[in-house]
């Protein structure tokens, strides 16, 4: 039988998730709204509609 459940999104691979001086941690940058929000910081199998995995190598390749 074939699991069709999403896994959870790592914010920390995420193009969105940057660190904050101001608050000196690192935060998602997309405002969630208050129903995702309360997911999000309900638990761990949250699946972020905004995810964008970073690719910090993505630059080298072009220029190859």
């Amino acid at each position: 039988m074939k699991n069709n459940k999403k896994q959870p999104t790592n914010c920390e691979q995420c193009a969105y998730f940057m660190y904050d001086d101001e608050y000196d941690c690192d935060v998602c940058s997309i405002n969630l709204d208050e129903d995702e929000l309360i997911r999000f910081m309900s638990g761990s199998d949250f699946n972020c509609p905004y995810f964008k995995f970073y690719d910090e190598y993505k630059m080298v390749r072009k220029q190859n």
